[in-house]
């Protein structure tokens, strides 16, 4: 919205130069007295009026400061011999250059470094807010001798200093020298201030320029840095911005390592291409690596990265697909917000459009999210393709002839080169001739990408960004099956006899347990969060029991879900409580444990590690008791 301000106050200043060089004083104004320096003639004033009103519409687009100075560098003329420019930039101590024109680079940039406590016309201009003219050397000297011996080294004959305001502040004052004397009449004041007042605008779009491809920068490098694939799958990424002046849009994607030898793989595109989308794909990201690395489940990561959006801000949403994989199984457990479906690469090339149910897009209806998942496994050498829609839509595409052109560049190739189907499929995009039998690299050499997978050879273009990610199973990996038990339940409200059931079959997992005093405090843990769902809450308890590992260096990790909103925490319960210990026992008794939010409910889980080595117990403990000493860790 600044920037749409922006416009119209530049197109104001604009229709202000139109309408002086329109006007026509009355004969009793003053601003008729004509003064124009010497050798003016009609001509010479219409030739100025030309260039001003192009040079008004030139600085209106002007997106640099130093494209600003060489159009109003060109406005001179015999009677107005603008020759030099200077934009000093203000700090609370000091003067420094911010762009020059027609003085040596390094004469005004390297070395000009000025205190605002000095003598000098900007400095005056800074400290009373009000222009400086001087309209010959000899008044220079009278009124800044301290810094006389500045200007005359450069052989100006006239000076004007102006401010540059911009957010209702003095951000820079600009300095334009004359080759001939000046008289600085009220019409040439007038068109100084109105030209300062535009290179004003070109200099705030600099600056909010800047600050936005410096934004922009940082997140198209962090998208480079991706987890490493683990073995038995392989990931290639690209990332095309738009040609809107970002090097980032509310694209992204991201491989985040999990516990367990897991990989997470996100894609997501948020509404827009300006800073703004840019500043809430960063947030966005954020969330979603969050979630993740908390341990939630794809249905779980979705539900909370929706209410995280909506909460930033109601008027934008955002696509996404999260899939959770299973390197050593190829098992993909995938859910999907509004996002374009993924493709599937059958090793012989064929393309299938998968379709993965799923939700409505993130922040879209706060309240409302649900996002199934859908789990399916990925073969040896199969490709699974995810994008954003600028790789389908780009070139005036719709949904159907994008799909096909995606097809037809993913379907040649071997399985093995899976960062040639990347660039082939970038290049449809971008050379669609290309697809007409050339070879990778026939045309000048192929560049390497950048870190964040963005080829050199591959210009942006004006339309959607383009972020795309191959995920292959490798074929040949082989991986060592981990021996594994696991124990499965339901307790219900109205079944008495379920906990101990549960007790026993736990027990029964855990026969041949190395430590069986961790066999014991397993049971009585289990009991208390299976208890917990069943007297607190009018829901059932799904319990989860899994052992993992060599005998003797096994894990166990026990969890129990329920469908109840109220979280648990910890209470300081009496000496005669009946309730309440539930968490300080799993503080205390497990070697790690959480609270897990889902989607719908809760999960509390703890780990115990059989080669735990117990700590002696104390000496003056009473018989039967267990003090803090005689628990694991």
């Amino acid at each position: 919205m600044a920037e749409e301000s922006g416009g119209g106050a530049e197109s104001a200043e604009v229709r202000q130069i139109e309408a002086m060089n329109r006007f026509e004083p009355h004969p009793g104004d003053p601003a008729a007295v004509p003064q124009p320096a010497t050798g003016s003639s009609p001509s010479q004033d219409r030739r100025r009026d030309a260039l001003l009103l192009e040079a008004g519409h030139e600085l209106a687009e002007a997106e640099t400061l130093d494209a600003a100075l060489k159009t109003v560098a060109r406005l001179f003329t015999p009677d107005f011999s603008l020759d030099g420019m200077v934009v000093f930039g203000v700090t609370d101590k000091f003067l420094n250059v911010l762009g020059q024109s027609g003085y040596r680079s390094g004469q005004a940039q390297r070395v000009f470094r000025m205190p605002m406590e000095t003598a000098f016309p900007a400095t005056e201009v800074v400290r009373s807010g009000r222009p400086v003219y001087l309209s010959s050397p000899q008044e220079f000297l009278d009124r800044f001798p301290v810094t006389w011996p500045i200007a005359v080294q450069h052989g100006r004959q006239s000076w004007a200093f102006l401010p540059l305001v911009t957010s209702g502040r003095i951000s820079a004052v600009c300095l334009m020298a004359f080759r001939q004397p000046m008289a600085f009449t009220a019409d040439e004041r007038a068109l100084l201030g109105l030209t300062t007042r535009l290179v004003a605008q070109a200099l705030e779009r600099t600056r909010t320029s800047s600050a936005e491809l410096a934004l922009s920068t940082g997140l198209r490098r962090s998208m480079g840095a991706v987890a490493p694939a683990v073995p038995g799958l392989s990931v290639a990424s690209r990332y095309v911005p738009t040609g809107g002046g970002l090097v980032v849009g509310g694209d992204w994607y991201d491989v985040i390592n999990l516990p367990g030898g897991r990989l997470a793989v996100v894609i997501g595109d948020v509404q827009g291409h300006d800073v703004h989308a840019a500043g809430l794909m960063a947030q966005l990201r954020t969330a979603v690596h969050a979630y993740a690395a908390e341990g939630h489940g794809p249905d779980a990561v979705l539900s909370r990265s929706s209410r995280f959006l909506a909460a930033l801000d109601e008027d934008r949403f955002a696509t996404c697909i999260y899939i959770e994989a299973e390197p050593a199984t190829g098992m993909l457990h995938i859910a999907r917000a509004g996002h374009p479906h993924p493709v599937l690469r059958l090793p012989d090339g064929t393309c299938l459009l998968k379709h993965i149910g799923g939700g409505l897009p993130l922040g879209l209806m706060p309240g409302t999210e649900d996002y199934p998942v859908t789990d399916m496994e990925l073969m040896p050498d199969e490709i699974l393709m995810l994008c954003t829609d600028g790789l389908i839509e780009t070139g005036g595409h719709d949904m159907y002839s994008g799909w096909v052109r995606v097809r037809d560049a993913m379907s040649p190739g071997p399985t093995d080169d899976l960062e040639g189907i990347a660039d082939s499929l970038i290049r449809a995009v971008h050379h669609p001739s290309w697809q007409d039998g050339h070879a990778a690299g026939e045309e000048g050499g192929e560049r390497e990408p950048d870190a964040a997978g963005v080829r050199a050879d591959l210009a942006p273009r004006n339309e959607d960004d383009i972020a795309l990610l191959l995920l292959r199973r490798d074929a040949g990996v082989h991986h060592r099956a981990v021996p594994e038990r696991k124990l499965v339940l339901t307790i219900e409200q109205d079944q008495a006899e379920g906990l101990s059931e549960a007790r026993a079959q736990l027990q029964a997992l855990l026969h041949d347990w190395a430590q069986p005093d961790q066999v014991d405090t397993a049971v009585l843990l289990t009991s208390e969060l299976v208890g917990n769902v069943l007297m607190h809450t009018d829901q059932s308890a799904a319990l989860t029991a899994s052992l993992t590992g060599e005998p003797g260096h096994r894990v166990l990790r026990v969890e129990v879900s329920d469908n109840g909103d109220e979280l648990p925490h910890q209470r300081a319960p009496g000496e005669m409580a009946s309730s309440g210990r539930g968490l300080m026992l799993l503080d205390i008794l497990s070697g790690q444990w959480s609270v897990r939010p889902e989607s719908e409910g809760k999960t509390v889980w703890f780990s115990l590690w059989e080669d735990e080595e117990p700590e002696e117990p104390a000496d003056d403990g009473p018989a039967g008791s267990a003090s803090l000493s005689d628990l694991p860790d």
